[in-house]
Formats: C-alpha cells, sequence, structure tokens
C-alpha cells in the first residue's frame, strides 16, 4: 500500500494532507515543508547527477495556509560549474516563500588538508521509537543533549512518508526538510519554543546517505526579539554541511512535555 505524502498532486497544484498543519496554528501548513517543496520542485525539473546543490535558501514570508498549493521555477544562470534556481511558492494564490538553489559542478577532490568538520561518534538508531507523540516525522535526541538542554542540542530525525504522494524523498529533499529543524532546535529554551523562523539556508558539500539526518545546534546570537543560529548536518557516515535561520520573537509553543 503506497504511503500518503504530505501533498497529493492535481494537475499542477498540490493538496495538502492534514499531517502537512504546523505546530503554531490548526489552519497553517508547517514551514519546514516550503524548503523541501523548493528543493522538490528545483531537483524535479533542473536536477543534473553532473552537479550537486550546494547551497538552498528560503525566504519564508508570510505563513502558508492549508490550502492548494503550487510551486514554479525558473533559471537564473545554467553554466558550466555554476546553476543557479529559483522557485516561487505559492498557497491560495498568494506568494508564502522564495527559494534559490545554487548547483555547483562536481569533480576530482584536490590534497586538502585544510581543517574540517570532525564526524560524530554516535550511531544511528537501530531500535523501535518510544514517542508518545503523534508526528509526521522522527525525531531521536541524544541523552543529554535534548530539546530544550542547556548547551550543545543533538538529535537525529528522518522522514515517515514521502513529501509528494507517489514521489520519491530524495536526499536533497530530506536535507532541505532537515534543515529547518535549525529553528527549534537552537532557538527552544526552558519554557519552550518562541521564535518562528523566517528563513532557512542549508549548505552541503555532498548529499545525505541514508534516512537519517544528525542535527546539531553550533552558534547562535539572539538580542532585540530576532535570532540568528547555525547547525551542523550529519548522516551516518560523517558530516554533510550546516543549516542556518533567522528568525523573529513569536507567541510562545509549549515543549511537548508541557503541552
Amino acid at each position: 500500500m503506497q504511503t500518503a505524502g504530505f501533498f497529493e498532486p492535481d494537475g499542477d497544484a498540490l493538496i495538502p494532507d492534514p499531517s502537512a498543519r504546523g505546530p503554531w496554528a490548526e489552519d497553517m501548513m508547517h514551514g519546514r515543508l516550503l524548503g523541501g517543496l523548493a528543493a522538490w520542485a528545483i531537483d524535479l525539473e533542473h536536477g543534473d547527477e553532473a552537479f550537486i546543490p550546494a547551497r538552498l535558501t528560503v525566504d519564508l514570508f508570510k505563513s502558508p495556509g492549508m490550502k492548494e498549493t503550487r510551486v514554479t521555477t525558473a533559471v537564473v544562470r545554467a553554466g558550466g560549474r555554476v546553476r543557479v534556481i529559483d522557485a516561487l511558492i505559492q498557497v491560495g494564490g498568494v506568494d508564502v516563500a522564495r527559494g534559490t538553489a545554487l548547483y555547483l559542478r562536481r569533480g576530482a577532490a584536490p590534497v586538502d588538508d585544510a581543517p574540517v568538520t570532525q564526524p560524530w561518534d554516535l550511531t544511528i538508531p537501530t531500535t523501535p521509537a518510544d514517542d508518545p507523540y503523534e508526528m509526521p516525522f522522527e525525531v531521536r535526541w541524544i541523552e543529554g543533549h535534548e530539546f530544550g538542554a542547556p548547551g550543545v542540542r543533538q538529535t537525529w530525525m528522518r522522514e515517515l512518508r514521502p513529501l509528494v504522494t507517489g514521489q520519491p524523498l530524495t536526499p536533497f529533499i530530506r536535507a532541505a526538510v532537515a534543515s529547518d529543524f535549525a529553528s527549534p532546535l537552537a532557538n527552544s529554551g526552558s519554557e519552550g519554543l518562541e521564535y518562528i523562523n523566517a528563513d532557512l539556508a542549508l549548505y552541503i558539500a555532498r548529499l545525505p546517505q541514508g534516512e537519517w539526518i544528525g542535527v546539531e545546534s553550533g552558534d547562535r546570537v539572539a538580542a532585540d526579539g530576532v535570532s540568528v543560529a547555525h547547525c551542523r548536518l550529519h548522516d551516518a557516515t560523517g558530516p554533510i554541511g550546516s543549516s542556518e535561520v533567522c528568525a523573529v520573537l513569536n507567541a510562545r509553543m509549549a515543549r511537548p512535555d508541557q503541552a
């Protein structure tokens, strides 16, 4: 039996499934899916095995409702080593987000002794989840580094359903959706999550392998109700890149164990 996605294709439109609903409001789509939609449309129409989607930026400038969704793309630059693709996301006929992907041509790696991010010494989960909350994605916190904990937060996460019914959940889409988790991971405090991100920026040197993506909080600066945060991204074989978000103060969302 085919697993339903967050969106059902309907001609040139996508119809959101109830699972696409976000945590902020009943009639609001989960913002993390917008990054996934940008990656999905750009990769579907312009992906090339000779290139790596080294960067994806998405501006989230309007709350998306649970309405008919369309994504259109446009080529900005189609060079031999650099390609730039834009994506516009409309929900209910209204522009809600705009993304840009930067593709770089793959090549033979030179001798490189510059410092690099070290791999995690953490293995991917192999036991069944013990999570009382029904989520369309799975999160496995690292003991002592949980949501809202002081210091570095670490988690493994994976998607449990396709983005679009009947279409594969590609590594680029997985990375794009996971990159949005930088905001709750970095911005949550002892009272819950009080910031909502207005963008996301994904940087990867290679595509993730397998279902699980590790997210680790890094630098964060906050002042006057604005936060900027950086997280490192890993897969089972090592680091793949990073995610950055800027966020604005918003009504508090309680921690799951306080809801």
